[in-house]
């Protein structure tokens, strides 16, 4: 009688502890909200100007990794959003960048460009045709048959398509010139529920009211090192005439009008509304207004900042309001970089110089001429890299390897280089922490032959722009946050990489991962 008694509260305590372990329920919503050079050290320098909705909610009651990083270098919003949305990096997913060269017809390629497709309220064509691999989109998508309900809404183009990949329903950003949601043909019938906001709530109809000015008193703002003493700003965005939607977009306000189309799509779309995981992937701005030197916005930037709080906040509300966050998982990233700041005062005599890559690449043809005979060996440069005539180098049956090492021997003696990196030792060569970054960066076809390394301090001027930019080898933090469906609040320091974002949120959904994304998934974050 005894054992009896004994077997059925074991019985009971296993059916019990197996129905404690069992698996949470798959999100009905995952909202992707990646920031365009949003600061981890931001989020804690500016706490005492926060409100409850926002920053200090997602401290209480997410999961925050303070140092997420990036496995490559050269980081843009290009990169760093394909980056995060297929789980690795330019050297698996080709996007090495907002621009690249190509070799072949040697002009510049933008990376959502595509002529095969007409754009839709923009006169832009475009589609993710460059993107090699799939995103977390695709995979939603490929599982569902179809069914799910996925789209990405950001500033620009590029964040907007290259989230949403090849297979979402829609990828809807802001025109430069308009100030209207444009979308492509590639993606289908423009939704009529965007049509119907521009028609009747887009910019055009109200930026000419807007101005962006302190939300808080000046004094409240005193939370940046900075030599400007700035009282107060404006700016009006009518009076920038052509540029006023440019300007506009690297304003806090932008991420109020992500906000505003998000709110129709959550009211005229069945997005979220059923157990078919859905996907919205959202983008926002945190840099410097109109790319400006951080000492010249040393107040925006705080202002910027308050109301990202409030725009967080803002979405926070909207998605418990429309799904639930019970319901939602989000996830929230940066793209890892800060826009280039100018060259210190010579005052301060901190060591630097100009280093001119078209010069360089003259030079190295020179060089190249005095030991192979006449030719143009070097066709052209772009962004720190040399791109070798091909054609010409096998025309001559000269040996390629030999070329490659003998030009990377030439481009090292230079001054203000640090090291060079030919495409051969970067596929073939031995490893390090530092060679792999540069590797990751690489992408076969779309990056030079020689990838030249400047040494921190000098700027590196690009003749054809006059555009001069300043080498910082910074360690950027980037924040990575989770919240919502089941997830365990902490705050943690170790640094964790942004390639398991992908892989974690698939697993959140049961599907399986882009198909280039190698990393485990985060464990532990449930509760």
């Amino acid at each position: 009688m005894k054992e009896r008694i004994l077997t059925s509260l074991i019985a009971a305590l296993v059916l019990a502890n197996l129905q404690a372990q069992e698996a949470s329920p798959v999100p009905r919503l995952v909202v992707g909200l990646t920031i365009d050079q949003f600061r981890a050290d931001y989020i804690e320098a500016f706490t005492a100007l926060y409100g409850e909705r926002g920053f200090k909610r997602l401290l209480k009651e997410g999961r925050v990794y303070y140092n997420a990083e990036y496995d490559f270098l050269n980081l843009d919003e290009a990169s760093a959003v394909a980056a995060v949305h297929t789980g690795t990096t330019p050297y698996y997913n080709g996007i090495v960048g907002k621009f690249w060269m190509d070799r072949h017809s040697l002009r510049i390629v933008k990376v959502v460009d595509d002529p095969a497709f007409m754009g839709i309220y923009t006169s832009e064509s475009t589609s993710p045709q460059h993107l090699q691999v799939s995103t977390i989109s695709d995979e939603l998508m490929a599982a569902t048959n179809g069914t799910a309900e996925v789209y990405s809404i950001a500033p620009t183009r590029e964040m907007a398509v290259l989230s949403a990949g090849h297979a979402a329903k829609g990828a809807f950003w802001l025109n430069d010139e308009t100030g209207k949601w444009s979308g492509s043909t590639y993606y289908g019938a423009f939704p009529e529920w965007v049509t119907a906001y521009n028609d009747r709530e887009a910019l055009d109809f109200r930026i000419g009211n807007l101005a962006w000015e302190p939300y808080l008193p000046v004094t409240a703002y005193k939370y940046i090192t900075s030599g400007v003493k700035q009282v107060t700003f404006k700016h009006n965005f009518i009076d920038e005439r052509i540029q006023k939607y440019k300007k506009f977009k690297t304003s806090p306000y932008v991420n109020d009008e992500v906000n505003r189309l998000v709110n129709a799509c959550l009211m005229r779309t069945n997005i979220g509304k059923d157990n078919t995981p859905d996907l919205l992937n959202l983008s926002y701005y945190a840099g410097n207004y109109d790319h400006k030197s951080g000492k010249d916005c040393a107040m925006e930037i705080q202002d910027v900042y308050v109301r990202l709080d409030n725009s967080i906040g803002d979405l926070l509300d909207m998605i418990e309001r429309k799904v639930g966050l019970h319901n939602t998982l989000f996830f929230i990233t940066s793209t890892g970089y800060v826009d280039a700041e100018p060259k210190d005062d010579a005052a301060f005599r901190i060591p630097g110089g100009e280093f001119y890559i078209k010069r360089c690449g003259a030079l190295l043809n020179m060089y190249l001429m005095a030991i192979y005979g006449q030719g143009q060996y070097v066709e052209t440069c772009h962004n720190r890299q040399v791109f070798l005539n091909h054609k010409l180098i096998e025309d001559k049956k000269l040996n390629l390897t030999e070329v490659l090492n003998r030009s990377s021997d030439f481009i090292v003696q230079m001054s203000g280089v640090r090291s060079v990196y030919s495409s051969q030792r970067l596929i073939l060569g031995s490893w390090t922490p530092h060679i792999d970054k540069v590797r990751n960066s690489f992408s076969p076809g779309r990056s030079g032959d020689i990838y030249v390394e400047v040494m921190p301090g000098w700027s590196v001027v690009d003749e054809y722009t006059q555009h001069s930019t300043v080498i910082r080898n910074l360690y950027s933090s980037a924040p990575l946050i989770f919240l919502g469906c089941n997830i365990k609040p902490e705050i943690l320091y170790t640094p964790v990489k942004v390639a398991t974002v992908a892989p974690t949120v698939t697993h959140f959904m049961r599907i399986r991962a882009p198909n280039a994304a190698d990393h485990a998934p985060l464990t532990g974050i449930r509760k």
